[in-house]
């Protein structure tokens, strides 16, 4: 398995100085940020996170969110026996 070059998408966050709003917004060569709410233009650009994905990122967070299903389907099963066991004990 190679490695995946995956170039940067020009995605900035910014808070705007006129009405605090915080959001994303892509810009391409030539574009000039403006806050969607209140079209201002006077804006502090925010530090973004970066965010790396690989096979082993991946895996890592398909079987935490394996494990964090089982875990509620636990849950489910233990309410569902539950209801069941009162619904038997009232005579239903």
């Amino acid at each position: 398995m190679g490695l995946r070059i995956i170039h940067p998408v020009p995605i900035y966050e910014y808070e705007c100085r006129s009405c605090r709003h915080q959001f994303e917004q892509l810009i391409r060569t030539g574009d000039t940020a403006a806050c969607p709410k209140c079209q201002s233009g006077d804006l502090e650009r925010l530090l973004s996170h970066v965010s790396m994905s690989s096979e082993n990122t991946r895996q890592l967070h398909f079987n935490r969110a394996r494990q964090a299903a089982k875990r509620v389907q636990k849950d489910k099963d233990v309410a569902q026996w539950e209801y069941e066991k009162k619904h038997r004990e009232e005579g239903h």
